[in-house]
């Protein structure tokens, strides 16, 4: 950041008074701007023992499988946004379930929230964020090309909780390790209710 959104003066980085983080500060009107992380919210489309993935149409990971989510919106909740995404990533109508998933990403500054949803249909298509919509049995999922290391471990826990019988809410981080371009460490734990 470089001017302030407020008064167009240049931002200095600094601890403003009162605060323990470095802030970008005004210099001229002292308005302080707070960047906090992003919250992205989706589902996982359930129809009977298979789910719904989306083929991105867009960067990052054009061309790779994904979950339909995305970044929330001012005055929408969790859930709507979690339908929201759904209805415009893959023109699918879902009834959004429970929290299945919480994935705190600091090193890109996201909050993911994955809910359990069912299709209400199977009047789904593309819509202009993805390439292809299509419904997956475990078997299928293209594991080697989905994008994004979220979805991976969402699916993971999902396929494990169906096997087991039980589904739980997960909570959990995804660290990029230091000096590393792609290894995470992972950390989850499951809650039941």
């Amino acid at each position: 950041m470089n001017f302030c959104s407020h008064c167009g003066a240049a931002v200095t980085l600094r601890v403003p008074g009162g605060d323990t983080l470095p802030r970008y500060v005004c210099d001229a009107c002292e308005t302080v701007h707070y960047q906090n992380p992003k919250i992205v919210a989706g589902c996982i489309p359930e129809w009977e023992d298979k789910i719904l993935l989306c083929r991105r149409a867009i960067e990052p990971r054009h061309g790779l499988w994904t979950l339909p989510a995305g970044f929330m919106e001012k005055g929408e909740t969790t859930l709507q946004a979690a339908a929201r995404e759904t209805l415009e990533e893959a023109g699918a109508r879902v009834e959004v379930g429970p929290l299945y998933t919480v994935f705190s990403l600091p090193h890109i500054d996201q909050v993911y929230l994955f809910y359990r949803g069912r299709l209400t249909d199977l009047d789904y298509a593309p819509g202009s964020e993805s390439l292809e919509v299509d419904l997956f049995h475990e078997h299928v999922v293209p594991w080697g090309q989905l994008a994004f290391r979220v979805v991976r471990e969402t699916l993971k826990l999902y396929y494990q909780d169906r096997l087991a019988g039980r589904f739980r809410t997960h909570v959990g981080d995804i660290v990029r390790m230091p000096g590393t371009a792609a290894e995470y460490e992972v950390s989850i734990s499951a809650q039941d209710g």
